[in-house]
């Protein structure tokens, strides 16, 4: 088939603004990565960029010297992440299917009220307390699984969304007439006709619970129970200490603050630029369904 000079036009566009876009996402992580291997001095002098002048693994050397707890942080993350995930989603679930059913009771008063606590809470100090207090989780890996995270009304909205838009009604008929139950027909019909849309919450509820770490500031005092990102942090601000109100030693001087924490937020990120692309196709059908029909 031959294409006409219009068409060419237009992909030759098309490549050259989609080029322009890949540049513009992937500049930064570089720009992370060679400022975590550039030398301390060189970066407060040159600045930062993508061709150092110098090149250093420091910072890598100073995370390779805390590995034992940094796999520590990881596998509690990793664990926390995994279980919060499944228990999101699966919650999530559970509370979106019986919203797309337009016959159930009370359905408008139950979305209201999902709708105003996602508007309106009581605040950090009630929420606090009561986290501590009620439920009394202080210092428990339950402080890294279930404030904020493990239910999510914005992600509940999509669930329900594309449940009622891409299920069709009659086939979930045709399985109540069949005697099935509502709960067979959760799990045998919704769970696996739904799992672009899952996927899609479970990366939303992942990255949140990978990425959280006020959880562990706010709850948590025992360093065995720090996250990945908690742990991290706290080493950045151990850094900042130690160079701003620390000795004039010479370790002191040779800590590499800037280029650590840039090594830091790659550690932190570099599981989830792993595993996102083997996610990416239910990701993106997800995403596209779920936003079909409102």
């Amino acid at each position: 088939m031959v294409r006409s000079k219009q068409e060419k036009v237009l992909e030759a566009v098309a490549y050259t603004v989609m080029t322009l876009v890949l540049i513009i996402v992937i500049y930064p992580f570089l720009l992370l990565f060679m400022s975590s291997v550039t030398e301390e001095n060189s970066l407060l002098i040159n600045g930062y960029s993508i061709f150092p002048k110098e090149f250093s693994m420091g910072a890598y050397k100073y995370i390779w010297n805390s590995r034992s707890t940094i796999l520590h942080a990881y596998l509690v993350t990793l664990v926390i992440t995994v279980i919060g995930t499944l228990s999101h989603v699966l919650i999530v679930a559970l509370a979106a299917y019986p919203l797309s059913v337009s016959k159930l009771p009370g359905r408008q008063l139950i979305t209201f009220y999902f709708l105003f606590t996602m508007l309106f809470n009581g605040g950090l100090v009630p929420t606090y307390m009561f986290y501590t207090t009620v439920l009394n989780i202080k210092n428990t890996y339950w402080a890294l699984l279930i404030p904020h995270l493990m239910f999510s009304t914005f992600n509940m909205i999509i669930c329900r969304t594309f449940i009622k838009g891409n299920i069709p009604t009659e086939l979930l008929e045709a399985a109540r007439i069949d005697g099935a139950s509502e709960f067979r027909i959760f799990f045998s019909i919704i769970l696996p006709l739904g799992k672009s849309i899952f996927v899609t919450i479970g990366i939303f509820a992942g990255l949140n619970y990978w990425n959280d770490w006020t959880n562990g500031l706010y709850y948590i005092n025992d360093q065995a129970k720090y996250s990945i990102q908690m742990l991290l942090n706290t080493m950045v601000r151990n850094i900042q200490f130690l160079t701003q109100y620390g000795h004039s030693t010479d370790s002191t001087m040779k800590l590499p603050s800037i280029s650590l924490r840039m090594a830091i937020a790659f550690v932190g990120m570099l599981p989830i630029l792993i595993l996102y692309p083997f996610l990416q196709k239910y990701f993106e059908s997800g995403i596209t369904l779920g936003a079909v029909k409102g």
